[in-house]
């Protein structure tokens, strides 16, 4: 066992690694359709209206983006309803609020600046882009190619809360220029109140114009949804941990939950004199929340609006007592071989809760997570995600038989080349960092390569294409500006908007689903399909399908509500 491991600590994950190991294998049960093989490809920060924002779908279909909205024309220009997306200026001083008093509108949009972009300077504007951009989206594409670096925009948790505004959508630039990654960041502190954001939220591709010609082609020939959303607020680790569990992780200690030490809670109040700069946050510096109680920091101002919804938020908010969530980026805790790591503030204790893992194992369906990098050895060149490795955070598949089932992205390759009843039922394909479509350290070209070698790669295997489904979907916005509806579940969300194509000879053709989605609905359908139930009693897969009609395209009659994809995929005959 890892340094830092006490006895106690041994004895409770070993318990857990041989009860796992020593749970008895059932038999498999048939899927219910006909789609024998579930392939999640996972991308990272990007918004539907980020990538999807001039897509024009087939005859007899529509889409809520910012063509069909009138905010942008085809050639990316400023439309008639630009004025839809205009960013405005708030006020936040003292207690948090997710909804900040709105002051003032921008006249133009400040500079984007380069922030994280490799191979750019960070700590000045960034010239490529003009100083005095209308206010609303731009296209990115005007002033730099596709296959290029650019900025950075901030994805965390409290600061998206305030960015979508209550359903506004009109704060994505003021907050990031006010709090950006937070004044505890560690190697990112920033000096002097500046977050080196400017408006870089507000850029989007154009695919009217040429851009991401890969997904185009995909979306016209199979299904899409125009209405999936992140599970959470904020970034990545808490996002794969929905697309995992359904659910939000927490502090453990000694196998339960416990409270952090107090340097890691977070705290969105604004620091005195200031307006909105977060007293602490950062990744080593804020990222749990007590959110059962009222008196911690940013709590009140998100319950309280919860409370005005016009409908229950789930379980009121879905807040244990005395349970402190991670809302914000952790590392795990296991090394890719299965290894406790000595414990840290930048690592999440042990988790608890089920996983999507846990639960295929013990019904007998055969599954796979595949991982870039992940044989690459020590992580010199962020090739390796392990935040994106979910399953490195879970005793129950590290300590026992499920470690097997974790594998590097290569191995993928090698299995799709094998029969088809040898692939697993249900895999996750988490890519290698420098094509993971990130905003500053890579770029969606990346991930389009990525995305066209698997399908490729799936297709030369007949007896495997006949029987798969390939589900592409995001991680979390990035930060991103989009223009969609946002369902209020919980105290953690959802967020915005990000892209979901279903490419499989079973998805309707050139389709564009609006039921309500978001990363649940990917386990929902897993579930539904192989006969595997809801993977706790707080998990988000416990909740309805929507409910919708022509009045209700996009708003769920019985909110809150979440589908299962099924809508997306052609009736059995």
């Amino acid at each position: 066992m890892g340094a830092g491991m006490t006895m106690i600590d041994r004895f409770k994950l070993g318990l857990l690694a041989s009860m796992a190991a020593a749970a008895p294998a059932a038999a498999a049960p048939k899927a219910l359709t006909p789609i024998e093989h579930v392939i999640v490809i996972i991308g990272e920060n990007r918004s539907f209206d980020n990538l999807f924002a001039t897509y024009r779908p087939k005859k007899g279909q529509t889409v809520f983006n910012l063509l069909s909205q009138g905010i942008v024309k085809e050639n990316g220009l400023p439309g008639k309803n630009f004025n839809l997306a205009v960013q405005r200026q708030a006020e936040n001083n003292g207690e948090y609020s997710p909804t900040p008093n709105v002051k003032n509108t921008y006249g133009v949009l400040p500079q984007p600046y380069a922030w994280g972009a490799f191979g750019q300077r960070r700590d000045i504007p960034d010239a490529r882009f003009p100083a005095d951009m209308p206010n609303g989206p731009f296209q990115i594409t005007r002033y730099v190619s596709y296959g290029t670096h650019t900025g950075d925009p901030v994805h965390r948790f409290f600061q998206m809360w305030q960015q979508v505004d209550g359903g506004k959508n009109d704060l994505f630039v003021w907050t990031a220029e006010t709090v950006g990654a937070g004044p505890s960041n560690g190697k990112l502190l920033l000096a002097n109140y500046r977050t080196f954001q400017g408006a870089v939220a507000m850029g989007f591709y154009n695919m009217a114009s040429g851009d991401a010609p890969y997904i185009r082609q995909l979306a016209e020939e199979y299904a899409i949804a125009d209405n999936y959303h992140q599970f959470i607020m904020g970034g990545t680790t808490a996002n794969y941990m929905a697309l995992t569990t359904a659910d939000v992780s927490f502090y453990t200690r000694d196998g339960k939950p416990g409270a952090p030490p107090a340097k890691l809670n977070e705290n969105p109040d604004a620091q005195p004199g200031t307006n909105n700069w977060y007293t602490e946050d950062g990744y080593q510096g804020g990222t749990y929340v007590n959110c059962a109680d009222r008196q911690n920091p940013g709590v009140s101002g998100i319950a309280d609006f919860l409370k005005k919804l016009p409908y229950r938020a789930f379980r009121d908010g879905n807040c244990a007592p005395d349970t402190w969530y991670m809302v914000n980026n952790m590392e795990p805790s296991f090394s890719p071989t299965g290894e406790p790591l000595p414990p840290g503030d930048d690592k999440l204790p042990p988790q608890i809760i089920p996983s999507i893992g846990d639960a295929l194992t013990a019904k007998g369906v055969s599954w796979r997570w595949y991982s870039g990098g992940r044989n690459d050895g020590k992580n010199v060149d962020k090739e390796y995600c392990a935040m994106c490795d979910t399953h490195l955070y879970f005793p129950s598949i590290m300590l026992g038989a499920g470690k097997s089932r974790l594998h590097d992205l290569q191995q993928f390759y090698a299995d799709a080349q094998q029969a088809e009843e040898a692939f697993p039922a249900v895999s996750f394909i988490a890519p290698y960092d420098s094509i993971s479509g990130h905003p500053g350290y890579a770029m969606e070209t990346g991930f389009d390569e990525l995305l066209r070698s698997v399908v490729n790669k799936v297709k030369q295997n007949p007896a495997l294409w006949d029987k798969t489904a390939i589900i592409v979907t995001f991680d979390e916005s990035g930060g991103y500006y989009d223009s969609g509806y946002v369902q209020f579940i919980d105290f953690f969300g959802d967020g915005p908007r990000v892209p979901l194509l279903v490419i499989s000879p079973h998805a309707k053709k050139g389709y564009v689903d609006h039921t309500y989605y978001d990363h649940a609905s990917i386990l929902k359908f897993i579930e539904r399909n192989w006969s595997v139930p809801p993977l706790s009693a707080r998990s988000r897969d416990n909740l309805p399908n929507p409910v919708h009609d022509k009045a209700s395209a996009y708003i769920p009659k019985n909110r809150p509500a979440i589908g299962d994809l099924m809508n997306l995929f052609q009736e059995r005959k």
